[in-house]
């Protein structure tokens, strides 16, 4: 039984949260807070194994909550955060101060998307309640890349683009990666984030603050160039097109891939179809197995593949769908990645 504190000040929200989590019998709701203060009180006293925290709250508010409670007790916290613009910076600072993820605060039990937004949380509830935390930050130990070489990709290879695909625990993979990447690192990246509808933009402003790198989301006939990571906008599904020598973005809004809107799959598929030799791929930590079948392409059309190890990622289950269908070349500690992607421009470009 996974035992789930709710922190949120809004009686409705709490009402919603409760509606969805209450009915799961793998699920207990054992408090409910409607500020910082009552939410540290709750954590010692309760000692759930999840807490959802709100973050605009009165008498203390979400990121000196959280920057609290990880501090002195470390508990995995979900982040449940309004979409509307100042709140989207705020909510991924709270990843700064130990926040496992970022979602949309529930709507109405009658819209259209109730039921993906209700699937999306209680997956994340359950995957989050087994991270294994330490004060302040999740445990990233340092070990030594493994190199699979099942089929290894030409040393000869000229590289021309990196293309990612991340979901659960994908932005604080990211921030570690980007921010290590020199501004002049010669290769475009194209990246694929699963997240919330809205919570794209938040993300973007909040790595182009860590990286030295030129980071926002992609448009259509785009010309992709060095120094710049272009992110897959909400509800479309982006591809590498090929036009001569050069690379573009792809928008697409035809159909779900995986039963993803953006989908890991269809930039991989795409990358695999466009640049035959020419690709790095990476998989990064995330729910699921969006994206290996992609992978495999790539890695089939003597692309790089790299995945993300088991120890470094706060959800093993996209990196592992792919090390199952032996598409991956290399499998690195997420905090190796930037030097491996440095050390390769040089010696393959």
């Amino acid at each position: 039984m996974i035992k789930v504190l709710i922190v949120e000040d809004s009686a409705v929200i709490r009402m919603l949260l409760t509606a969805i989590i209450g009915k799961e019998k793998d699920l207990q709701i054992i408090g409910e807070a409607k500020n910082g203060h009552e939410a540290i009180a709750m954590a010692e006293a309760l000692k759930p194994d999840l807490i959802t925290m709100d973050i605009r709250m009165p008498v203390m508010d979400g990121i000196s909550t959280i920057k609290h409670i990880m501090s002195h007790q470390p508990i995995p916290i979900i982040v449940i955060s309004s979409n509307v613009n100042d709140e989207l910076q705020i909510s991924f600072n709270a990843i700064d101060e130990g926040a496992l993820a970022v979602l949309e605060k529930p709507c109405a039990m009658t819209a259209s998307n109730f039921d993906a937004m209700r699937q999306e949380l209680l997956g994340t509830i359950r995957a989050m309640a087994e991270v294994k935390l330490i004060k302040r930050r999740i445990v990233i130990p340092t070990i030594t890349p493994v190199i699979l070489e099942t089929t290894p990709a030409s040393e000869d290879n000229n590289y021309k683009l990196v293309v990612i695909g991340s979901s659960t625990g994908g932005p604080q993979a990211l921030k570690s990666m980007l921010s290590s990447l020199p501004g002049n690192f010669s290769l475009p990246i194209v990246i694929t984030q699963h997240i919330s509808i809205g919570f794209v933009e938040g993300l973007v402003a909040w790595l182009n603050n860590v990286s030295a790198l030129q980071i926002k989301i992609a448009e259509q006939d785009e010309l992709l160039q060095a120094g710049y990571v272009y992110f897959a906008p909400d509800s479309m599904q982006c591809e590498v097109a090929k036009k001569g020598s050069h690379f573009y973005i792809n928008l697409a809004d035809d159909e779900a891939s995986n039963g993803f809107m953006p989908s890991v799959s269809r930039l991989f598929y795409s990358a695999a179809q466009q640049c035959e030799q020419q690709a790095i791929a990476i998989m990064l930590s995330g729910m699921g197995a969006d994206g290996a079948d992609g992978m495999l392409a790539m890695h089939q059309k003597n692309c790089r593949t790299i995945a993300q190890d088991e120890q470094s990622c706060i959800v093993y289950g996209m990196p592992k769908s792919a090390i199952d269908l032996n598409a991956v070349d290399v499998i690195l500690p997420i905090d190796e990645m930037s030097q491996y992607l440095v050390n390769h421009q040089h010696r393959l470009n």
